[in-house]
């Protein structure tokens, strides 16, 4: 159950600024309209990236430092500085909201990490229980209600949830994506409350840890009600709803103008040099 969120430093959000980034123009109260305009604002605007945690510097999740990167700085994060920023938001505009953990599975039996971030948001004028999942690059463009069975089409792309194995009295749920090869679990969540401190503890594992996947390469996201584009080092796919995907390879001196134009990331000259070096030494 969702419960009245502490910690998430609304007041210190520029509202102004992150509402003109995403270009939301709805309506500033905690209803369940505002909540979905307000998510699709973000994923389609705000990309996914990794840059800080690749070239080894810091990635804090204090208020100031995530909005002057994916606010004021034409930069984009991962799922904890996604959620910090959408958490603040929702504070400032008097959202019940509860943050959570996930664990990615991709389709696989593999155990990961839980290092996801998402949202649980029970609105003012809504009974229901809503996830918001704003930072994992490849939408849902809206928040999707955890009830067991829901399926959702959202611009043609597809997502469903399912209520898992119950253990010691704990609901394990499933959000599933379907792709090219039908449908597939993208990660599971329980429902147990976290807070900042707890983010900071598994953002310092995916930006440092010599097995996390982000300090190994270079992995980009831009989502929109239309396509889904993937950086994975050197290659780039383009997805869309009706499963159909596109790739090819870039060179790495294409790295700058393919952030800038397709993703929307623009990255000091230094860094660029940095990421051009890494992609044409793999």
């Amino acid at each position: 159950m969702a419960e009245q969120a502490r910690g998430w430093s609304g007041d210190l959000l520029d509202l102004d600024a992150y509402l003109a980034r995403t270009g939301y123009e709805g309506e500033r109260a905690p209803t369940l309209a505002a909540l979905r305009g307000l998510q699709r604002a973000h994923v389609t605007s705000i990309p996914f990236e990794n840059v800080n945690a690749l070239l080894g510097k810091p990635v804090a999740l204090d208020l100031e430092t995530v909005q002057e990167r994916l606010v004021r700085g034409g930069r984009g994060g991962y799922c904890y500085e996604h959620v910090v920023l959408f958490a603040a938001a929702l504070e400032r505009l008097g959202f019940e909201f509860t943050p959570l953990i996930g664990r990615v599975t991709l389709g696989s039996d593999k155990i990961l990490p839980a290092t996801h971030a998402l949202i649980a948001v029970r609105p003012a004028d809504d009974d229901r229980l809503w996830l918001c999942d704003v930072g994992f690059g490849a939408g849902p463009l809206e928040p999707i209600e955890i009830a067991d069975g829901v399926e959702v089409d959202l611009d043609g792309w597809r997502f469903r949830m399912v209520r898992g194995e119950t253990t010691l009295g704990v609901d394990q749920w499933w959000l599933h994506q379907y792709g090219q090869d039908g449908w597939a679990h993208r990660h599971t969540f329980t429902l147990t409350p976290q807070y900042p401190i707890d983010y900071a503890v598994g953002s310092h594992f995916v930006s440092t840890h010599s097995r996390s996947p982000f300090t190994a390469r270079l992995f980009v996201q831009k989502f929109t009600a239309t396509h889904h584009h993937q950086l994975d080092a050197t290659t780039w796919r383009t997805f869309r709803p009706d499963g159909s995907a596109t790739e090819r390879k870039i060179e790495p001196a294409e790295l700058g103008r393919v952030l800038a134009d397709e993703f929307g990331i623009t990255v000091e000259a230094a860094e660029l040099a940095h990421l051009e070096q890494g992609l044409a030494s793999a």
